[in-house]
């Protein structure tokens, strides 16, 4: 059998400098939503959800004295749950727990302290999550990615001027991380019982993270 004889010739290696951009944009929260919770606890079930009910509907019906659009207002949970205590070692059934708990979208800022106190001062007596969002935030994304590219490109070119190697300015690939959820800053007011609760919406930071590798 005949065998052709063909010569190889290993390539020559690529040198590489791998970079990680990141790139970061504040936005203002353009809505937030809380959730507001109504717990009770009965001897049995039913007394449980009627009182449970009673203060619920009395809850949603103030919010929507504020001019809250009742399409912002959702059911988030509604759990009923036994309840025990132990005595001696001994396991002792005490009732039942309700809770009911909605999410309310609200646009106006300012207006947020006012609904946590209207609705505390209806019967709710917990506020669970407080969520600060924004709209079209993929534009907001948009933005950071590019500043993120730019800030990788940044940082091959003062690497390669560093060190005097002729870095070609095209990248070779490209690899965006996944994003993260936006992360909020805000600080922190301090209560006045003349007032209603204080919120600070502070920024949202949008963060984009690229890793990109360029030749040289």
């Amino acid at each position: 059998m005949y065998y052709a004889n063909v010569s190889q010739h290993s390539p020559h290696p690529s040198r590489v400098i791998d970079v990680t951009g990141n790139g970061k944009v504040m936005a203002t929260p353009s809505y937030v939503q809380l959730q507001i919770e109504v717990q009770t606890r009965g001897k049995n079930v039913q007394e449980a959800q009627q009182e449970n009910a009673i203060i619920m509907n009395r809850v949603i019906q103030s919010l929507l004295a504020l001019q809250i659009p009742r399409e912002n207002i959702q059911t988030a949970v509604y759990t009923i749950s036994p309840l025990y205590d132990y005595e001696d070692g001994k396991q002792i059934f005490k009732g039942y727990e309700v809770t009911n708990g909605i999410t309310v979208k609200v646009t106006d800022m300012n207006q947020i302290g006012v609904i946590i106190d209207t609705a505390v001062e209806n019967g709710a007596n917990r506020i669970s999550s407080i969520q600060f969002n924004i709209d079209n935030a993929d534009a907001y994304y948009q933005q950071a990615l590019s500043l993120a590219l730019h800030n990788a490109q940044m940082k091959a070119k003062t690497i390669a001027e560093t060190m005097h190697l002729p870095l070609q300015p095209q990248p070779i690939e490209i690899v965006e991380e996944l994003e993260r959820a936006p992360v909020l800053y805000r600080s922190m007011a301090m209560a006045d019982s003349n007032i209603s609760t204080p919120i600070e919406q502070g920024q949202i930071a949008v963060n984009a993270t690229v890793r990109v590798k360029f030749q040289y």
